[in-house]
Parts: C-alpha cells; sequence; structure tokens
C-alpha cells in the first residue's frame, strides 16, 4: 500500500484507484494517526478517479552535471522542463503521458523521464534537448535513478515486482525480480542500488555486478531514502513509526534515531556529515549529527513539509513546504531559518544547481516549476 500525494504525477485511471483504495486501508489502521483531517490529508473513494492528497515522488527535478541544466516534470503537459541558469532560459520538451520521476546520466548527459502514464522510459539527448527514444517498460513506472559509471539506468513500476535494468547506451531493458521497491538510491562509489518499498518492510541492497540481493528489516511504512555516499551510510525515513532507520556500512542491524511525526524526507549534506529530515505532521526539520548517530535539534517550518534539498558548498537546507506554498532556507552552519519564501503553489520537490546557486521547485498546479534565486541567502551566512 502505497501512501503518495497527489496522483496526478501517476495519471494511469486504474493506478489512481489502487493507490486511493491503498491510503485509505492505511489511514484507517495507523494507529499513529488521530485523524486524517488532523494531519492534513484528504482522501476520495477509490472510484472516482479523483487526486489524493500524500507524498509525492522526490525525483521529479534533477541537476545535470554534465549539462548544467536542471530538468523538471510537468506531468499535466506530457513535458519536461528544462532549465539552463547560466543562459537564463527555460525550454518545455513533450516526453511521454504522466512524467513522474527524472535521473540524469552524467557520463554521456542524456536524461531518463519516467513516464507514468503510458508505461514508457524517454530519452533526452543533454545536448539538443531533444527526444532520442521512447523505451517501453510496462505499467506504472515510478522511481529512476542512475549509476553513471556502470551505465546502469535502475526503475521501478508501482505494484509490480519487476526491477527494470536499463542499459544508458543501448537503451535495452531487463528485469530483477526485487519485491515490490518504490524508491531507489544508488551509491557510485560501489555500483550498488538501495531499494526501498512502502509495503514490504525490507530494504533490499542490489548488487550492481552479481544482481545479488541482501535484504534488511527495517520495518513497514518508510517513504524516504538517503544515502551519503562519503560514508556509505543509509538513512530511511520511517512515517508510521516518528524515527529514522541508519544502516551503516558492513551492517545489516539498522540504529533508529527519533524524529517528529511522519518523517517524508531525508537528504544528507556529505560535508558536514549532517542529515536532515522533514517531518510532515508537525512542520518541522530534525537535523541528525551522523557522526555520533544522535538528533541535535529541530527547527520549526512550513505547513507540511515534505521535500529536503542541500546546497553542500554553500552549506544551505531547503525545506518545501507543500500546504503554505513556501520554501523555508535554514543555515546550516548555526541550524537557524534564514527565510521563508514563496515558492508557487503545492511544491513538493527541490533540487540545487550547484553552480548557480538557484533552487528548482516542482509544483503540484499548472505552473509546475518555479525557479528562486537564493544568492542573496549568502550575505545572511556571514
Amino acid at each position: 500500500m502505497k501512501y503518495l500525494i497527489n496522483l496526478k504525477l501517476c495519471t494511469a485511471v486504474q493506478s489512481r484507484k489502487l493507490r486511493a483504495h491503498r491510503l485509505s486501508a492505511w489511514l484507517a489502521a495507523a494507529a499513529v494517526f488521530t485523524s486524517a483531517a488532523q494531519l492534513g490529508l484528504t482522501q476520495t473513494p477509490a472510484n472516482s478517479g479523483e487526486p489524493v492528497t500524500g507524498l509525492n515522488n522526490p525525483s521529479a527535478t534533477v541537476y545535470n552535471p554534465a549539462t548544467g541544466k536542471v530538468y523538471t516534470v510537468d506531468s499535466e503537459a506530457g513535458a519536461v522542463q528544462i532549465s539552463d541558469d547560466a543562459a537564463g532560459s527555460t525550454v518545455p520538451v513533450k516526453v511521454g503521458a504522466g512524467p513522474v520521476s527524472i535521473a540524469a546520466d552524467s557520463s554521456n548527459g542524456r536524461v531518463f523521464v519516467a513516464n507514468a502514464g503510458d508505461g514508457t522510459v524517454s530519452v533526452i539527448d543533454g545536448k539538443t534537448d531533444t527526444v532520442l527514444a521512447t523505451v517501453p517498460i510496462g505499467s506504472n513506472p515510478y522511481s529512476i535513478a542512475a549509476d553513471s559509471k556502470a551505465g546502469k539506468i535502475y526503475l521501478t513500476r508501482t505494484y509490480s515486482n519487476q526491477l527494470t535494468v536499463i542499459d544508458a547506451a543501448t537503451n535495452q531493458i531487463s528485469g530483477i525480480k526485487a519485491g515490490s521497491p518504490d524508491l531507489i538510491a544508488v551509491n557510485p562509489m560501489t555500483h550498488s542500488a538501495y531499494l526501498l518499498g512502502y509495503e514490504g518492510g525490507d530494504l533490499t541492497l542490489l548488487d550492481g555486478a552479481t544482481q545479488a540481493l541482501t535484504k534488511s528489516s527495517v520495518g513497514m511504512h518508510a517513504w524516504g531514502i538517503a544515502l551519503n555516499a562519503e560514508t556509505g551510510t543509509v538513512y530511511i525515513a520511517k512515517i508510521g513509526d516518528a524515527e529514522l532507520a541508519v544502516l551503516q556500512p558492513g551492517s545489516w542491524s539498522p540504529t533508529r534515531i527519533p524524529t517528529g511525526k511522519i518523517p517524508c524526507s531525508v537528504a544528507v549534506n556529505p560535508r558536514t556529515n549532517t542529515v536532515y529530515v522533514a517531518n510532515y505532521a508537525d512542520n518541522t526539520v530534525t537535523v541528525i549529527d551522523g557522526a555520533k548517530g544522535r538528533a541535535v535539534t529541530q527547527i520549526p517550518v512550513g505547513k507540511r513539509p515534505q521535500a529536503v534539498a542541500v546546497d553542500a558548498g554553500r552549506n544551505l537546507i531547503y525545506v518545501a513546504n507543500t500546504q503554505a506554498n513556501t520554501v523555508t532556507a535554514i543555515d546550516g552552519a548555526a541550524n537557524r531559518v534564514l527565510a521563508t519564501i514563496e515558492a508557487g503553489k503545492a511544491p513538493y520537490a527541490l533540487i540545487v544547481n550547484p553552480a548557480s546557486g538557484k533552487l528548482h521547485v516542482a509544483n503540484m498546479d499548472k505552473t509546475s516549476f518555479t525557479i528562486l534565486d537564493l544568492s542573496h541567502m549568502r550575505s545572511r551566512l556571514q
């Protein structure tokens, strides 16, 4: 059962019905939920075909280091918005129906787009900003991630037992039976992929070379995963347990760190080894010292935060406050709020362009994206 916000990210009617039904069942069973209304959640009957409010795909926008551009899904238009901060331009490129997530291959500059509405992946040439190929995948592709050095693209499919692997050079596909993964985190140093399933209760490690699978029990209702590639530590947000499960390299017994209510998104600053967790229900961010493995503070942010992005070079942290239509900017050194900025309607995914320092925001409304020039934040750090 997937607990997801706004089903416009998966436009297939059947998928919308399945998600609405499963969300309803989870809300009824979860003891930590006093009521849906108190948590700012709404639901509609399974046969209505109408959107449901919940957690969205965090990979709706991506930075491509090979091109210096940022790519953001425009689900309603069946397009990707390609933003070149250096040129000050944004151009739309038509892809498949209902694009939901994006991955960038830094080795060849190509961008791979999972289209939930028609079961395809669009391959965009980073140099020409044109679609090179449309690859049939199967129903409901959802999360996508790249291991650029290994030349592999990993793709999950909602309600499927298959993890799809795409050869980044040839677009040939193969499948691995991997349970029912939803989110993916790739370690480019070990060429392994971590697969997180909301329902199954397991975190699965996929060895990219041998395709061997190793499982660790982290518990049900996990949504949000981040990897510190410098330390090899994996962090999993447990929305039903108000905690972060932490797996150190070489260990499959997770330690657990308390967070706020409904932790739904995790981000890491590898330079400071600090972890940031967005707590959807109590409008806070938990700050965790990665070296010591403990929370150091909790910072109030806006209403219903559901995404976190880190500008590691500037030590700035950004939080998308979905129901406040704002982004909170945090000073990572002092753990204090610098500003709250309007960020379009219902921001739900974030990425920082490390070169320009601009923040790119995926929105749920028809504008689909917002670009924030937050260069003035740097002066506030001095």
